[in-house]
């Protein structure tokens, strides 16, 4: 009791939409620490086509050009890191911001998703444009000259796509720097 009698009223109150997580069946939620709202966020969207799209380009990089990685030299190598980087870090929070709406509003508000957009846009602009000279000074000439060669689209799709990438990362930072100085 409170100096004049007075009990204080306690309240429960909710900090977002955790509990509408889930997914609806018939008439019930079920398996609602999923946050599955973020999927339909303009971030949510962006952070599964990062994963998606690196993962894509390591494995194009992986599959198709880790036999010639020798003389396309280290913009092979400097490419499948960004792209392994990238990929591992994105699936990483992605898989947080899925299970948890908390994690998302957290990490999101913080400097860590802005630099890392930022590092990351940087990383497949530059990889991008050295994999882009690479392939064009070592791989033309064999694809126009041996029938079956495979691996010069192959590494012309990897780094299009690690300009794609960087343009994604771009776009991120900027609406996680918008989410930093908002909170929203």
């Amino acid at each position: 009791m409170g100096m004049n009698g007075i009990r204080p009223v306690i309240g429960m109150s909710s900090s977002g939409t955790h509990s509408t997580g889930g997914v609806g069946c018939c008439c019930f939620r079920c398996c609602t620490c999923i946050h599955v709202e973020f999927f339909k966020t303009l971030p949510g969207i962006i952070k599964i086509c990062e994963t998606v799209i690196s993962g894509l380009i390591q494995s194009l990089l992986i599959n198709y050009g880790l036999r010639y990685s020798s003389s396309i030299g280290s913009a092979f190598e400097g490419s499948l890191t960004t792209a392994s980087a990238c990929f591992l870090t994105s699936a990483l929070l992605l898989a947080c911001y899925t299970l948890s709406e908390k994690t998302y509003r957290l990490i999101r508000s913080s400097l860590f998703e802005m630099m890392f957009n930022s590092l990351a846009c940087f990383l497949y602009v530059s990889s991008a444009s050295y994999l882009g000279f690479a392939t064009k000074l070592y791989l033309m000439a064999d694809y126009y000259m041996k029938p079956g060669f495979d691996v010069y689209p192959a590494m012309t799709a990897a780094y299009m796509l690690s300009g794609v990438m960087g343009i994604l990362h771009g776009a991120d930072a900027y609406l996680s720097f918008v989410y930093y100085k908002t909170g929203r």
